[in-house]
């Protein structure tokens, strides 16, 4: 049976449904050391933000099949060390959007209102407005670094207060822009120029850290106020605290540190800034939901299924995993056929996307189609995660392509959607088309020109044979000697006289056809070749 560790605590929810599926190993609070010693005992791992899936550990995890980060951020798992041994490492970025949002809404009005020393005061017997006079978000402009999840959730919010909201951020559509009601700004300075408010939603990397610093500091209006409940060091913590000095920032919120726990830091001395112990996801909703989210998605990881937070994979969102589905299952499916039917090895792979298909994103479309190529001959070793790393390690080239045109094979039929793979080895060229049907089933429509339509399911076999008659009859009356149900028979010729194509989805016992049934089948006068398939 299927074994995860969850060496870090998470929502009870979100365990009883791992404990439906899986031998669950409940281990909150577990040490590294004693988690590197057993680590190799399990299939998948579940952690939050003190564990470190380092190389290390993911040297010492032979099984290991997915790694489960309870949270937004993976700065504790080495990412590419997982990448490289065919882990899959997910996350769940949507589950405290919410909370996060609403944080920082919370931080920038307990900031400007100068909440928390007013409670303090109050708790401590006093009575005295005057020193916490603060200012309103009514008319002012805030810029909003990082339009993503969270970011547009906090857009809308502060739209709300009658705030002009301006934003920044280059990895995102104009369409986003309008959709959250923000004026898009090129250029982060003239951003920072701008603003009475300033928050940061960004990830943590290279090129964010420090992202508003002290360059920024020297540009923006004085009483700027400035709140950061994305990552420590986003925002500069040097800078920050000096342009708080200067009065260059006149209020402040921060959620998070550069160094956490961060005991001792200058900011918890000042007067106009509030602080919290990096608790933006911390409510009970949240983490309700980033149970739930983990829990679900380490089901269908570890089932075989695309999920749509994977960190090493292209980046899909529910609603497109829900439209390319059916490409996905077409993709793998076409490239599964190769190794089937050729010996030689795959030199270079040209994938075409025409019509609706092209105007997705088809980067992960690309993958299964690796993924169904080499699962023949490397079986489970194989999966999304490593498939392109595989692949380039075999020395096949790849080539994509995309026309949004819609296009058609053989006599000029046009589809709306259709991939196109072509396989070459150092012989020839294998050509394969695929469409989705109105049922959203894949197709098969063209084979080395054939034309066709049959759905690649079960064991098939694919035949070549003399287009006269007198051959038909003898193959089929041979797999019903042998027990053979023909489920669905197809032929396709060029022309009359021609050798033609035969395909038959059929029924057997066992897991396909035996080789000794092949023989008799290929010994048919008229008969060229027969390949079986199994999809």
């Amino acid at each position: 049976m299927i074994k995860v560790i969850v060496a870090e605590k998470i929502a009870d929810e979100g365990l009883e449904i791992l404990k439906k599926e899986f031998d669950v190993d409940f281990r909150p609070g577990i040490k590294q050391e004693e988690l590197l010693e057993i680590v190799e005992n399990y299939d998948a791992l579940v952690v939050r933000s003190v564990i470190k899936v380092n190389e290390e550990l993911v040297a010492r995890a032979k099984k290991l099949k997915v790694v489960g980060r309870a949270g937004v951020g993976v700065d504790n798992v080495t990412v590419p060390a997982c990448t490289k041994r065919g882990i899959l490492v997910i996350n769940t970025p949507e589950s405290n959007t919410i909370s996060a949002a609403e944080h920082t809404i919370g931080l920038l009005l307990s900031a400007i209102r100068n909440i928390p020393r007013a409670t303090a005061q109050l708790k401590s017997g006093g009575w005295d407005r005057n020193p916490f006079k603060g200012i309103e978000l009514y008319g002012k402009t805030v810029g909003i670094v990082g339009l993503g999840r969270i970011g547009s959730m906090v857009a809308t919010r502060l739209a709300s207060f009658n705030m002009k909201v301006l934003a920044y951020d280059p990895y995102i559509s104009d369409e986003r822009f309008r959709r959250f009601g923000a004026e898009k700004v090129d250029d982060l300075n003239e951003l920072v120029r701008r603003v009475d408010v300033i928050t940061v939603h960004t990830p943590r990397n290279e090129e964010t850290m420090g992202i508003i610093g002290e360059e920024q500091f020297k540009i923006a209006k004085r009483g700027l106020v400035a709140v950061n409940c994305a990552r420590g060091g986003i925002i500069n913590e040097k800078a920050l605290l000096q342009a708080i000095k200067d009065g260059i920032v006149s209020y402040a919120g921060v959620d998070v540190f550069e160094k956490e726990p961060s005991p001792g830091n200058p900011f918890f001395e000042l007067e106009k800034i509030a602080v919290t112990p990096h608790c933006g996801a911390d409510t009970d909703e949240a983490q309700v939901r980033v149970g739930l989210t983990i829990a679900n998605q380490l089901i269908k990881a570890l089932n075989g299924e695309v999920v749509p937070n994977a960190v090493n994979l292209p980046s899909l969102r529910e609603d497109e995993l829900g439209t390319l589905s059916p490409y996905l299952c077409l993709a793998e499916k076409m490239g599964k056929f190769y190794f089937q039917v050729e010996k030689a090895p795959a030199e270079r792979v040209e994938i075409n996307y025409y019509g609706r298909v092209a105007n997705t994103d088809t980067e992960m479309i690309t993958i299964s189609f690796l993924k169904g190529l080499l699962q023949p001959i490397l079986g489970d070793e194989v999966n999304y995660v490593n498939a392109p790393l595989l692949a380039e390690n075999r020395g096949i080239k790849l080539v994509v392509s995309k026309d949004e045109a819609p296009n058609g094979v053989g006599s000029g039929k046009e589809y709306a959607s259709l991939i196109e793979a072509k396989i070459f080895d150092s012989k020839g060229m294998l050509e394969i088309s695929g469409t989705i049907s109105p049922k959203r089933e894949p197709r098969l429509v063209s084979l080395r020109g054939y034309e066709m339509d049959i759905n690649p399911t079960g064991v098939m076999l694919f035949v070549l044979n003399v287009d006269r008659p007198g051959v038909i009859g003898p193959f089929t009356t041979i797999l019903g000697q042998e027990g053979i149900n023909i489920a669905m028979m197809q032929v396709s010729r060029h022309q009359k006289g021609d050798v033609a194509l035969m395909t038959l989805n059929v029924d057997v016992e066992g897991e396909t056809v035996g080789e000794d049934v092949v023989k008799k089948l290929r010994a048919v006068d008229g008969i060229t070749t027969v390949k079986v398939v199994k999809f």
